[in-house]
């Protein structure tokens, strides 16, 4: 893991984003630029950090994290689901097969809470007990654990705000069949208990996290990314219960704190964003190398090229003949 003072000189070294011009047009989404070359997909992770559905700034070694604890978490639950990766040819690159995307993201939650319009605590606060088309009791708390992880669909918008979605909705609009809607919901219920299981060995709760999918030649495969920072909610294991019982916040592994970092500025998502502190900017980039780490046990090597658009495009030359 890289020190403070180093995350902060880096800051002007952050990737914000690729121009692989020879790779033909280039594919924007929050966080990642895509090229597809016939069929594969060129994912480039960049260190733009997002949250509220905008882009807040620039993080360093984000991308690199994101990339290398999603290759993690996808070998080792390609028994339960095949995944799209071919190869990771560089830190902030993943190859990955063309799949015809399935506009859904599977949020699954084992735990009441979240700040942003599409947690459940933010509704059940207001008083709904009827979320996303699943009744919750009355007398639940903010980050208590659920009886049994639930699942809230949300649509999948690259730009723009994610929806929710229930389970009759999605049927209802035909967005998949009923036997594969089955199969999405068994398999992100599977892989979220596996998550859960890895990272309770490490002294982490995986709290909750979403899943994309998509269709190759005519088969369910988990896309995107998994279990990351980014995608998905960790606590401290080992001080959760004590914080819960007084009433305090849990310890974060992921973004929330960042999140909660905007809503004390009053930021919500509307309007201009406040700058975030170059200070600050390294605490959420240790952040991020600090639970790759716990989770995988291995130690955070940063690649800390200047010139990170032309490795890149070093790395990835054999995948794109």
């Amino acid at each position: 893991m890289t020190t403070k003072k180093t995350a902060i000189n880096h800051i002007l070294y952050v990737l914000k984003t690729v121009n692989l011009k020879s790779l033909g047009p280039k594919r924007q989404g929050k966080v990642r630029d895509i090229y597809i070359l016939k069929d594969k997909r060129i994912i480039v992770t960049t260190d733009r950090q997002s949250a509220f559905d905008k882009v807040l700034g620039y993080i360093p070694f984000k991308g690199q994290v994101l990339t290398q604890i999603s290759a993690f978490w996808f070998d080792k639950t390609k028994d339960i689901i095949q995944n799209h990766i071919i190869a990771v040819p560089d830190p902030n690159v993943m190859v990955v097969k063309n799949c015809e995307i399935i506009p859904i993201e599977m949020v699954v939650r084992g735990y009441i809470t979240g700040v942003t319009d599409t947690s459940i605590w933010g509704s059940y606060e207001k008083g709904e007990r009827i979320i996303y088309g699943l009744k919750f009791p009355d007398g639940l708390k903010k980050n208590q654990k659920l009886p049994k992880p639930v699942i809230t669909p949300t649509t999948k918008a690259e730009k723009g705000h994610d929806e929710r979605l229930t389970e009759d909705e999605i049927l209802k609009r035909k967005i998949v069949s009923k036997a594969m809607w089955r199969q999405m919901k068994e398999v992100s219920l599977a892989l979220f208990a596996r998550g859960q299981r890895i990272c309770q060995r490490a002294g982490i709760i995986l709290v909750d996290t979403k899943y994309e999918f998509g269709i190759y030649k005519g088969k369910l495969m988990l896309i995107d990314e998994i279990h990351t920072p980014d995608s998905s909610r960790y606590w401290t294991l080992k001080t959760y219960k004590d914080r819960f019982k007084k009433g305090l916040e849990p310890q974060s592994h992921d973004k929330e704190p960042l999140r909660m970092w905007f809503k004390q500025k009053g930021y919500t998502g509307e309007g201009k964003a406040p700058t975030m502190p170059a200070d600050f900017v390294a605490t959420i980039s240790l952040l991020y190398q600090s639970i790759y780490e716990k989770i995988t046990k291995k130690k955070f090597i940063a690649d800390t090229a200047t010139n990170i658009e032309k490795r890149i495009q070093k790395n990835i030359q054999a995948y794109t003949l």
